[in-house]
């Protein structure tokens, strides 16, 4: 992808994301919704932005196996309409590993990422961390791995948590709770919700947005892709 742009609609336009083209941590970010509402298909989205902006992508799957994680891209790949020529250089980006919840935590991850980078094999830039039990995690956890991202130049780090229904614990943000305490850890937060027949995405913060926080999209049920305008 250094010598020619992907064409595909990208359904991040609707959000307006800045590009990660700067140095440094520029987002730690948070996808929420109760269990089961798609929250990976979402970090996928964001995964793929990252990846057509010619960042390295490491996607952390947490009690799931590699081949459902790399599902997810392949669906969502074949909805952006990407061309097929393209899509081996796209997945070039991409990196899956996979945790036991029980064997997850930073020293472990840092090892293995010192190992990818040491031998050459890959160097993330974006950092995805999809099913870390942010409910269980502890505030010092959270902001070892903030760190560590942080250290090696990441530049998107991205986590999801569950919300439970009938929990109306909240933060002065709109953050739901497990996450209610730990809100001013995340520069982004967003919150799958169903309304209705109609799925929506609301946008709790996003300093690196277009739009403001308290903006409602409208997710495709059927796909979870977010709808244009």
């Amino acid at each position: 992808m250094a010598d020619k742009e992907i064409n595909v609609k990208n359904p991040l336009q609707a959000i307006g994301f800045e590009a990660k083209d700067g140095a440094g941590l520029q987002s730690m970010g948070l996808v929420m919704a109760r269990a089961g509402l798609g929250k990976t298909a979402i970090l996928v989205q964001f995964a793929l932005d990252c990846m057509m902006n010619k960042n390295n992508v490491l996607h952390i799957s947490i009690g799931e196996g590699v081949e459902k994680a790399r599902s997810w891209y392949d669906d969502i790949v074949k909805l952006l309409n990407v061309e097929a020529v393209d899509v081996p250089e796209l997945m070039s980006k991409r990196m899956i590993m996979t945790f036991k919840e029980s064997n997850f935590r930073k020293a472990v991850l840092a090892e293995r990422i010192e190992d990818l980078v040491q031998q050459g094999i890959f160097t993330p830039e974006c950092l995805v961390i999809d099913g870390f039990d942010l409910e269980a995690a502890s505030r010092e956890e959270l902001e070892e791995l903030r760190a560590f991202a942080e250290e090696i130049g990441v530049k998107m780090l991205w986590f999801s948590a569950v919300s439970h229904r009938g929990d109306e614990r909240m933060s002065t943000d709109g953050i739901p709770a497990p996450c209610h305490e730990l809100d001013d850890l995340f520069e982004t937060a967003l919150l799958i919700k169903p309304e209705g027949d109609e799925m929506q995405l609301k946008i709790l913060k996003c300093e690196a947005c277009a739009v403001d926080s308290g903006t409602i999209l409208t997710l495709d049920p059927s796909t979870m892709l977010i709808q244009q305008g």
